[in-house]
């Protein structure tokens, strides 16, 4: 177990350093550099890598980043071995015009990201994250720490909240920063203030632009009988883009085939972006690589029909207080495991091959696996798992790590579940 504490505080701090899908790829670049990793710019030729072999490379399209590992005897059909997660969780993003209020107290104008639990964000100290284009074309990294709140309406103003909570996402769902009219303050104007410095003294009129997501401030924690419980923000998927990371860090350039680390950005909203799966971002640095080794399109084809992708993302634990909500037969378990993720309508993209690659993975690494299919009365969820199949036509397994709360403010999981999860993903990298 205290092997697996550990991996679930470096997950902590982590996922700390991680407000935003920007802070992410930057935590994530920073331990690639501590490791001896190279970024690369998509602008650049990267023609040079071509002799550089036995090298670590990484490289950043807005809110995704992927980094791989050129094995010294790489060519251009070698086969790829890819790990695929998501940077983004669901959550608010700020509008524009976003300083509002009224009755005295100062709002921002939020609109929903993606399919957050809204109840799970009320009375919560929260925070705004996120990146600031100003107009001298700078773009910077922002967190304001607690900052915000959607306070409750009190039980005596609404007698029947506990039989049903109804919260109008336009009405209700507006955070509180402040006292004072809507004159009086700007929500711009203090994330300015926060990124002045004495060279740089930015004001809300700086501000060309800007990306910026509510947070969750409450630390992670371990908690629960024999500390067999963690709870945090954004488990749903930093755990897969925390456990694919360490798991690449781990490996050495000994290898036969490119082990590929990719955290796209926009799962929650369907991945149709330039750094969502459902972009070119993979199949560009798949032909990059495979052009920088030598490869032809031929030889690029050729790898990928040879190569694997594990689609990481978190699935659902058996609920005990709603068990007729899953599958009467496969029942997750926090702290049994990873799950391998099946669905006959390829909401999932495993199917017999990949189920027996991920066995393999499993024995290698020790590690128990658990299936999840979904309850057939229960609309099954998707991930980026059959977009990569799609668009690439690889050889895909939908895994993840069991949580209860998904899409909650703040999510739950087993201690010993994300090292399992990252100790198979690293046999993945390394087959023997």
């Amino acid at each position: 177990m205290t092997a697996a504490l550990n991996h679930v505080h470096d997950l902590a701090s982590f996922v700390s350093a991680s407000p935003s899908s920007f802070h992410a790829v930057a935590e994530a670049a920073r331990r690639l550099r501590d490791a001896g990793f190279s970024e690369l710019h998509e602008a650049d030729d990267w023609n040079g890598a071509r002799t550089r072999k036995a090298a670590k490379y990484f490289v950043i399209r807005d809110g995704a980043i992927a980094a791989w590992i050129q094995p010294t005897k790489a060519t251009g059909t070698t086969p790829f071995r890819i790990l695929g997660a998501h940077t983004d969780s669901p959550s608010f993003k700020l509008k524009p015009k976003p300083t509002t209020g009224s009755e005295g107290i100062l709002q921002a104008g939020v609109e929903i990201y993606g399919g957050p639990l809204l109840n799970s964000w009320l009375d919560r100290e929260l925070e705004f994250a996120g990146r600031v284009t100003f107009r001298d074309g700078s773009t910077e990294l922002v967190r304001t720490g607690p900052l915000l709140r959607f306070p409750q309406l009190a039980i005596h103003l609404d007698r029947g909240v506990n039989d049903k909570l109804t919260l109008k996402r336009q009405a209700h769902m507006n955070p509180m920063f402040g006292l004072g009219e809507r004159d009086d303050a700007d929500v711009l104007g203090h994330l300015a203030s926060i990124l002045s410095s004495k060279a740089k003294n930015r004001s809300a009129e700086d501000i060309d632009g800007y990306d910026i997501v509510v947070a969750d401030t409450a630390a992670p924690a371990v908690f629960g009988l024999d500390g067999a419980l963690f709870a945090s923000g954004r488990l749903d998927n930093l755990s897969s883009v925390h456990a694919g990371l360490v798991a690449l860090l781990g490996l050495d350039t000994k290898l036969d085939h490119i082990p590929l680390f990719v955290a796209f950005d926009h799962e929650e909203i369907g991945s149709a972006s330039r750094s969502g799966a459902g972009g070119p971002f993979l199949a560009d640095l798949i032909a990059r690589i495979s052009a920088g080794l030598g490869g032809s399109e031929t030889d690029r084809m050729r790898a990928v029909a040879d190569s694997w992708c594990l689609s990481s993302d978190a699935g659902h634990a058996a609920h005990p207080n709603y068990p007729e909500r899953h599958d009467p037969a496969n029942r997750p378990r926090l702290g049994g495991g990873p799950l391998l993720k099946i669905n006959a309508n390829q909401r999932y993209a495993t199917d017999a091959l990949g189920a027996a690659e991920w066995a393999r993975a499993c024995r290698q690494a020790g590690v128990e696996y658990q299936e999840f299919v979904s309850n057939n009365d229960m609309p099954c969820g998707s991930t980026i798992g059959p977009i990569t199949a799609t668009r690439l036509g690889i050889r895909t397994i939908d895994v993840g790590l069991p949580l209860l709360s998904m899409h909650s403010a703040r999510e739950l999981c087993g201690v010993a579940d994300p090292l399992a999860l990252s100790s198979a993903i690293a046999a993945f990298f390394s087959p023997e």
